[in-house]
């Protein structure tokens, strides 16, 4: 059985490994930093000798390898897939490459689906015995297309990353979506890693993925040698 590092400092030390198959949430407010969270996540998989592929709807696929460079982290690109679903819908005119792959728009979950595929078959060809898959975000999906569209397009993945002894990391915005959404979508998570704001303040936990869920912890977004870190201590539930 496959095992992955979240890449999350505090929360490893106390969940250590999650299964593979796994397939988690990240929820949390607007401007609590899951980008930072996410990039640690990724990063954590690339430095392990994982594949990982990003589908971001927020930030093209160079600003996120710019943003690795700006963070002076190296990043094995060979192992990494995007798929972009920002450069065309804003007129960006640019190809696929071996790392990047283009879909027209976040409204496309078929083509989402196509790229992401072809992404998995790559890694697969070359023999990556484990991958990630990260959908940062299923919010702007859902701004795009309806409840539906996007509960088959997960289940299908979801199911893949099962098959495939993968882990599956999806982002969803705390605040944005009734509360039917969330359920309906929580049904094809195993756990959720959560994310709360009190008093100017951010605290993280995860839930679903051992017996009971973990102890908040509150944390500041800060900068190591090598990665952002979660920094802040434990704080009872």
């Amino acid at each position: 059985m496959s095992e992955y590092k979240l890449g999350i400092a505090e929360l490893d030390k106390v969940l250590g490994e999650a299964q593979g198959g796994s397939n988690i949430m990240l929820i949390g407010p607007a401007m609590c930093r899951k980008d930072a969270l996410i990039y640690n996540i990724l990063y954590a998989g690339l430095t392990r000798g994982e594949s990982v592929i990003l589908v971001t709807t927020e930030e093209t696929g160079s600003g996120v390898l710019k943003w690795f460079k700006q963070h002076e982290l190296e990043i094995n690109r060979e192992r990494l897939g995007i798929v972009d679903c920002v450069s065309t819908s804003l007129g960006i005119r640019v190809s696929d490459t071996p790392n990047i792959k283009m879909a027209p728009s976040p409204l496309d979950i078929t083509g989402i689906g196509v790229k992401i595929s072809q992404l998995l078959e790559q890694f697969q060809a070359d023999r990556i015995r484990k991958t990630r898959l990260i959908v940062n975000s299923l919010s702007t999906m859902l701004m795009y297309s309806n409840l539906q569209t996007v509960f088959r397009f997960l289940h299908v993945f979801t199911g893949r990353i099962k098959a495939a002894e993968a882990l599956g990391v999806y982002v969803l915005e705390a605040g944005m979506h009734d509360d039917k959404t969330v359920a309906t979508l929580k049904k094809l998570f195993d756990g959720a890693i959560e994310i709360k704001e009190e008093n100017d303040k951010f605290s993280i936990r995860a839930m679903g993925l051992e017996a009971k869920a973990t102890r908040w912890v509150g944390y500041d977004v800060d900068r190591t040698e090598s990665m952002t870190q979660i920094t802040r201590s434990l704080n009872k539930v």
